[in-house]
């Protein structure tokens, strides 16, 4: 697996991966345009759309209608350190979903691979070379 990373102008800086091009930029407090999604927002998006993914699979596999059901997401920063101390993900599900399966989808969005990476994390490298 392996991710292109560019400098297309300004505070912005593109992944091109299997064709894609994934875009950020900085808020406009930052010197960027706000043209884009920060590269943070696009990690805590990824951590909120892989937990979605895991609820649908798992809605799917039970014959049970996505309709109604949505993900949110929320994050809140420790002051103290300036990174964000705590993610909460709530599973909102209409009125008339089964019981039986209320704890199940929570079960089920805890599966995520990205939560799965945060709780036992890689080990990252950063190397710079002259061309």
């Amino acid at each position: 697996m392996e991710m292109q990373i560019g400098f297309p102008g300004g505070k912005r800086v593109d992944a091109t991966y299997k064709g894609f091009v994934i875009r950020t930029d900085q808020p406009e407090a930052a010197g960027g345009a706000n043209s884009a999604p920060s590269p943070f927002d696009l990690f805590l998006a990824s951590l909120g759309t892989c937990s979605g993914y895991y609820v649908l699979a798992f809605l799917e596999r039970r014959g049970i209608p996505s309709d109604g059901v949505s993900l949110s997401l929320s994050a809140t920063r420790d002051e103290a350190t300036h990174r964000i101390g705590e993610v909460e993900i709530r599973i909102r599900l209409p009125r008339d979903f089964p019981a039986e399966y209320v704890d199940a989808c929570s079960r089920a969005a805890g599966q995520c691979a990205v939560k799965a990476h945060l709780e036992s994390p890689p080990s990252v490298s950063v190397t710079a070379e002259r061309v």
